[in-house]
């Protein structure tokens, strides 16, 4: 087949001249008869011997395998590998299926529609169709009423195909050449493509990179200075006090923040340690005590915690006389509130690991009283 003679293209003024002109141009049998035309024509697939179009199917099959393969997904996830009983009903209920499997469908459906329609039926990505390049295009797509016969193997006969049309009622005949089927994605095409994808991005990175270091506060890139907020001591119209900071709720404490029995430290040495002396309860306060306090009080809480120590400070010694005549109430009432330097710790310990600590802080002591007392036996 020669490069001018892949397709030949009469113009027709009327669509019925196009009409009349269709079964001719057929029973001469010399290629593909194909109309183009500015608007949809009744009658002219029939014409033209077109069946109908598959996509339609096409659309149907891929929505009910979207639709299944939704169900299948669920059913497996709810009521096989991850079964959950929610509001009493059975993992594999169904019903609660239908939105995903509604939203799967219309993916599987339009994906198919738009794919199927662009590269199986129109063969894109092709855009070298001669008729693109024609000079009847103009008034194809306004006014005019083309019909081609296309070649269909080499020995294809433009001179008999223009003859025919001229015959069937044409006012123009044109001769088409055949179009560049080149590969579309070639190496070198490849390449191009993701080199400027690459350039792109880097000039975009740089350019925003640029212009947050000159304009750091350009919208967005604010970082929350024009925020809404309200300042804890300001006036609000929004609540019916007027005030900014509300007041917890009458009979509600904070999470972690449970407080004492009592509201003073001198007031908690009516408090009793409520846990018993057991091997758990003095394994539980020495976990405590060696993640909690060990840091600033020392391995024995004599005050020589390395902490304090690299510091130039000193936390206070649990082995003075006043801390060995606390009572349990009191030391507790420390850990939860803190004491001058020392932190709260009541975020981070339950009630019951609080209370540990004071029974090993009370072992810690009467050990290290124990050892004192030896000394003062065998020093001369």
């Amino acid at each position: 087949m020669s490069e001018t003679s892949y397709s030949v293209l009469g113009i027709f003024d009327t669509p019925n001249a196009l009409m009349a002109a269709i079964p001719k141009a057929r029973a001469a049998k010399l290629g593909t008869v194909e109309a183009y035309t500015p608007y949809p024509i009744h009658g002219i697939d029939e014409a033209l011997g077109l069946r109908k179009s598959p996509l339609g199917g096409m659309v149907l099959v891929m929505g009910v395998l979207g639709a299944l393969t939704a169900f299948g997904f669920q059913y497996w996830i709810s009521a096989i590998d991850y079964p959950i009983i929610t509001g009493g009903k059975p993992a594999d209920s169904w019903e609660a299926f239908i939105p995903i499997m509604f939203e799967v469908t219309v993916l599987f459906a339009t994906f198919t529609a738009g794919l199927g329609m662009l590269l199986l039926l129109n063969k894109l990505p092709f855009f070298g169709h001669p008729v693109l390049s024609s000079k009847a295009i103009a008034g194809i797509t306004r006014d005019r009423y083309a019909l081609a016969i296309e070649a269909e193997s080499e020995g294809f006969d433009s001179a008999a195909a223009a003859a025919t049309l001229r015959a069937a009622g044409a006012v123009e005949v044109e001769v088409l050449p055949a179009p560049d089927r080149s590969p579309f994605l070639t190496s070198d095409f490849i390449l191009r493509t993701l080199g400027g994808i690459f350039a792109a991005c880097l000039v975009a990175g740089v350019a925003i990179y640029t212009l947050t270091k000159w304009f750091p506060l350009l919208k967005p890139m604010v970082y929350m200075q024009d925020q809404p907020r309200l300042n804890p001591q300001k006036a609000s119209a929004f609540f019916k006090d007027g005030h900014g900071m509300q007041k917890p709720v009458p009979g509600t404490v904070a999470r972690g923040f449970l407080p004492t029995a009592t509201g003073t430290q001198e007031a908690s040495a009516t408090l009793v340690n409520p846990l018993p002396r057991t091997q758990e309860v003095f394994v539980l306060g020495r976990k405590v005590y060696t993640n909690r306090c060990e840091v600033c009080h020392g391995a024995v809480g004599n005050g020589s915690g390395s902490l304090t120590a690299a510091y130039g400070a000193k936390a206070a010694n649990l082995q003075a006389k006043q801390f060995l005549d606390y009572p349990d109430g009191k030391i507790y009432w420390a850990i939860v509130h803190g004491k001058n330097a020392m932190p709260s710790h009541a975020p981070y310990l339950s009630d019951r690991e609080r209370w540990a600590v004071v029974h090993y802080v009370r072992a810690l002591q009467r050990a290290q009283n124990a050892k004192d007392e030896d000394l003062k036996v065998v020093t001369p």
